[in-house]
């Protein structure tokens, strides 16, 4: 069962894809929210949830106080149950609905779409097998979204490696957990 931790949608459940996506640990996210709230990276933040899945990072922080959120994922199914689970949460935190929008599409379409320093934090969860070079080349479209001082988060296979940063991301520091490794960067302020 993956829920909400906290915030003003705290216990709602979030329904995820039967196969396809692979969903962060409540484990995980308690710990990576945390490290966020200590961080004070959450309140009045523009997230973008990239490989959203079911949507747990992004409405976690939009239940944390995230002034809204972008959810992009690929899947059809995930893409319907990101919707459902975006409506419950926004309604539990008393957010508008338009604070959570589901983006039916590939990661590097949507990036090439964007305008610049739209994004305060990213949340990056790639298939644990996609190539190395795939996930450098998103995180190279990635910064010009990304405001200055902006935080994001790459969570990877441990076994992966540290990933091959792009000008202008910088590594602050990587956590592992398990099978889990979670690479924290940020665009300089």
């Amino acid at each position: 069962m993956t829920r909400i931790i906290a915030g003003g949608a705290r216990g709602i459940r979030l329904s995820v894809p039967a196969a396809g996506t692979r969903p962060t640990s409540d484990r995980v996210r308690e710990s990576l929210f945390g490290a966020l709230e200590s961080a004070d990276a959450l309140d009045g933040a523009r997230v973008l949830d990239l490989y959203a899945g079911s949507g747990a990072l992004g409405l976690e922080a939009l239940s944390r106080g995230a002034a809204s959120v972008d959810l992009v994922e690929r899947s059809p199914a995930a893409c319907d149950l990101a919707k459902a689970n975006a409506a419950k949460v926004t309604a539990a935190a008393r957010v508008s609905a338009s604070a959570a929008t589901v983006h039916r599409t590939m990661t590097a379409t949507f990036l090439r779409r964007m305008h610049p320093g739209l994004f305060d934090l990213v949340f990056l969860d790639p298939p644990y097998d996609a190539p190395a070079d795939e996930v450098t080349a998103v995180l190279q479209a990635l910064v010009p979204l990304m405001s200055p001082g902006g935080i994001a988060v790459l969570e990877r296979a441990a076994r992966s490696g540290q990933p091959q940063l792009p000008d202008g991301l910088d590594l602050e520091r990587s956590t592992r957990y398990g099978d889990t490794a979670l690479w924290w960067l940020r665009t300089a302020a």
